[in-house]
C-alpha cells in the first residue's frame, strides 16, 4: 500500500498515544485463532519481546495466540509484522493475514476487495469474497527445506511428513483424533533437534478424500483452535500422499477452512475473519 494513501484514511481502532505507553488495539480472530492487532502504519510503535508476551498473556494482559503490527510497505498494501505469544517472530500466519485484510478494509479501503499484504516470506494476495470470507493465495508448498529432514519420521506410532508453507509443519495421520495426545506430541516435536527453527505440528484424521479433521500445535504458542498455515500444510500433504480432492474442507476445533488449488499449483485458502472488540492498554 502506498504509505501516503493509508495515512489519509480513517484510523478506526488502533493508534498510539504519543508520549505515553498507552496503546489502542483491536482484538480479532479467524476461527478462534485470536490476535491483538495494532495499527503501526506510522511506524512509531516498537514492542519488546517482554511486552509482546505480556500483551498476549490471557491472565495478565489482553490474551491472544499472537500479536500483529500492521505496518506500511511501499510494494504492498501493508506489512503483517506477526509475533507468536512467546514473543518470537513468525514467517507467516494464514488466519492472521485474513484479519489484516479485514482490518484494512474496515478502516481504510471499504470499496477495495483485493489486497497485497507483505509477510516475512513474501507478498500474499487476499481477496474479500462476497459472502464475507477471505481467500488467501498461500503459494506453492515446499517439501524439501533446511527446516526439516528430507524423509518422514515416526513418533508414538505416528508417521510424520514435512512441508513448508512459508513456515515449517509436521503432519501426521491418526485413526481417531479424539484419542490423540496433542500436547505430548506437539511439545516433543516443537523444539526437537531435527527442526533447527522449531516446527508446527498437525494431527490429521482423514474422513474421506474431501474432508479432514485436524488438531494443531503451533510453535511458540501451543494448542490453538485453528491455524491457517497448518490447515494449508495438511491440504498439501493430503494432495501429495493421500490423493485428496482438489477441493477439500479442513475441520479444526474452531471451525472449517476451505481449500482449492489454482493452475500454478498454489494453495487457495478461504475462511472468515472477525473483529471482537477494541480497547486501550498500558505497556
Amino acid at each position: 500500500m502506498a504509505e501516503q494513501s493509508l495515512r489519509k484514511g480513517k484510523v478506526v481502532s488502533s493508534i498510539l498515544t504519543i508520549g505515553s505507553m498507552e496503546i489502542f488495539f483491536t482484538k480479532m480472530h479467524g476461527l478462534g485463532n485470536d490476535f491483538i492487532v495494532i495499527d503501526n502504519l506510522n511506524g512509531r510503535i516498537v514492542l519488546s519481546k517482554k511486552q509482546i508476551v505480556f500483551l498476549c498473556d490471557r491472565h495478565k494482559g489482553i490474551g491472544a495466540d499472537g500479536l500483529i503490527l500492521v505496518e506500511s510497505q511501499k510494494e504492498s498494501d501493508s506489512f503483517m509484522n506477526y509475533c507468536n505469544a512467546d514473543g518470537s517472530e513468525a514467517e507467516m500466519c494464514g488466519n492472521g493475514i485474513r484479519c489484516v485484510a479485514k482490518f484494512l478494509k474496515d478502516g481504510y479501503f471499504k470499496s477495495k476487495d483485493i489486497f497485497k499484504i507483505a509477510t516475512r516470506v513474501g507478498i500474499k494476495e487476499v481477496v474479500c469474497e462476497k459472502d464475507g470470507t477471505f481467500s488467501v493465495n498461500m503459494g506453492q508448498p515446499v517439501f524439501s527445506h533446511s527446516d526439516f529432514p528430507e524423509s518422514s519420521l515416526e513418533f508414538e506410532g505416528i508417521n510424520f511428513n514435512f512441508v513448508s508453507i512459508g513456515n515449517p509443519h509436521a503432519v501426521g495421520f491418526v485413526q481417531n483424533i479424539k484419542h490423540c495426545d496433542l500436547s505430548g506430541v506437539g511439545s516433543h516435536f516443537e523444539r526437537h533437534k531435527n527442526f533447527p527453527n522449531g516446527i508446527n505440528v498437525e494431527l490429521v484424521e482423514q474422513k474421506n478424500k474431501k474432508q479432514f479433521e485436524v488438531l494443531v500445535w503451533e510453535r511458540g504458542c501451543g494448542a490453538t483452535l485453528a491455524c491457517g498455515t497448518g490447515a494449508s500444510a495438511v491440504y498439501a500433504v493430503c494432495r501429495k500422499y493421500k490423493n485428496a480432492d482438489k477441493n477439500a474442507v479442513i475441520s479444526l476445533p474452531g471451525g472449517k477452512l476451505f481449500f482449492s488449488e489454482n493452475k500454478n499449483g498454489e494453495i487457495i485458502m478461504r475462511g472468515p475473519a472477525q473483529s471482537a472488540y477494541s480497547g486501550i492498554i498500558n505497556v
